[in-house]
């Protein structure tokens, strides 16, 4: 597991490497963990490891189907004589990702890890059914 700590009082050390300078946070356990942070942080990061997810479903698929594929971040390259398949694979991974209830799966990992914190109940789920990605005429662009 990945713990952020996103401590106050947190020292920066610069790595240099071959390539480039990598910034290195340095935290001390005893450190107060930063609240403000935290609460910040994991929003963008969790939609952002699902995105991720998401890619490496579909850069799998294709390489299953013999499709070329490259992506930085949420844009997806293929040739153009494997878009329409590579289409086809992408909406179904993303169908596959989101079927599983995602925001459930997290609640119940932060009481197991957590069981001193009395989390809030979960939004209700809206009426969309995920399958129907597959077909729609716009869906990623």
């Amino acid at each position: 597991a990945v713990v952020s700590t996103q401590s106050t009082g947190e020292k920066r050390q610069v790595v240099q490497t071959s390539f480039q300078a990598i910034n290195k946070v340095v935290a001390k356990p005893s450190m107060a963990v930063n609240k403000r942070k935290q609460r910040t942080a994991f929003p963008p990061n969790f939609v952002h490891s699902l995105d991720s997810t998401h890619m490496l479903m579909t850069a799998i698929k294709c390489h299953q189907h013999g499709i070329p594929f490259a992506a930085v971040h949420d844009s997806y390259w293929t040739l153009p004589c494997h878009v329409d398949a590579m289409n086809t694979l992408l909406r179904r991974q993303f169908a596959i990702l989101y079927s599983f209830d995602i925001l459930k799966e997290l609640k119940e990992s932060f009481e197991k890890s957590c069981p001193e914190v009395a989390f809030g109940e979960l939004p209700r789920s809206g009426q969309l059914d995920i399958n129907s990605v597959i077909d729609s005429e716009y869906f990623f662009s």
